[in-house]
């Protein structure tokens, strides 16, 4: 059975998962606490497999290659946001607003996220669909009860379009389009705050009712 653990993490408290099953593990957006993270994995006591990306903000990144290389394991990404690995100004890390961090910038990913491809790592399988607006590379991840949505999808609220690149219109689609038709029991894990259900999402929702 795939379980997921809700790993919040960084100053603006991202949301890493770690999606496992009885041995494997698949850690999704390890953005910063990374000793969390591992102690986390230790505890499980589960092998990760694969890190998969939900989009390239630094916030979601920042971990990226400690994880990496402590585990010996593969990026995963979509192939739009592939070059924000390695470039702070993409990944909002180098912006002046946030001058009192550290740039981040991690080596390019091994694998590009195909859209609509299903991918079975580890003994998981995930569907990935495009979910993009909040970042034009977002994409989810569909399990078989629970869809990681990153910043698209929120407990009440929907993902930041302010940013550079942010389509409020190309988001409040995706989300409708690929997240919507999801079944209304789904679980939908975002990328801050707590978890939400599509159903939920669909009727309560501001930005859709």
């Amino acid at each position: 059975m795939t379980q997921i653990k809700q790993i919040p993490t960084g100053a603006i408290q991202e949301n890493c998962y770690i999606i496992y099953n009885d041995h494997s593990a698949l850690i999704v957006d390890p953005g910063d606490d990374a000793p969390l993270i591992q102690q986390v994995i230790s505890d499980l006591d589960v092998t990760p497999k694969a890190i998969i990306i939900t989009h390239a903000h630094y916030d979601h990144i920042g971990a990226v290659d400690t994880i990496r290389k402590t585990y010996q394991i593969p990026v995963y990404i979509d192939p739009i946001e592939a070059d924000w690995l390695t470039d702070p100004t993409l990944n909002l890390s180098g912006l002046a607003r946030h001058d009192d961090m550290n740039n981040v910038i991690t080596a390019p990913a091994e694998f590009d996220l195909n859209h609509y491809d299903t991918y079975t790592i580890g003994d998981m399988t995930f569907k990935v669909v495009p979910t993009p607006g909040h970042s034009p590379g977002s994409v989810s991840f569909i399990f078989d009860d629970f869809v990681v949505c990153g910043d698209a999808l929120f407990s009440g609220s929907v993902g930041r379009t302010d940013l550079p690149f942010g389509d409020s219109k190309a988001l409040l689609t995706s989300i409708q389009e690929e997240l919507f038709t999801l079944p209304d029991d789904m679980y939908a894990y975002p990328g801050h705050g707590p978890k939400t259900t599509i159903g939920k999402e669909k009727t309560t929702n501001p930005f859709f009712n």
